[in-house]
């Protein structure tokens, strides 16, 4: 039973991940991608999107809180494209 459910899992992963029209292929080299400044910005790049996620996201949250708002001078953003 234990390895009709673990075949049935595997199988169900290989399907979501390998079916579709939507399979993600890497695109083509160019010299573009050798610059040294787009080479630290593929290492750089995750650890600011990490710092995004994990810090700055929370802390949005907590200062954004309606009680809050006056001890962190925290205002509400307009919506985009009114003025």
């Amino acid at each position: 039973m234990k390895r009709l459910v673990a075949a049935s899992l595997l199988a169900l992963v290989l399907g979501l991940t390998t079916a579709g029209p939507a399979r993600a292929v890497p695109d083509e080299y160019d010299d573009t991608q050798s610059h040294p400044l787009r080479i630290a910005a593929y290492l750089l790049y995750p650890v600011g999107y990490t710092v995004e996620w994990l810090v700055l996201r929370p802390f949005h949250y907590i200062i954004s809180r309606p009680h809050l708002e006056p001890v962190f001078g925290h205002g509400p953003h307009q919506e985009v494209g009114t003025y």
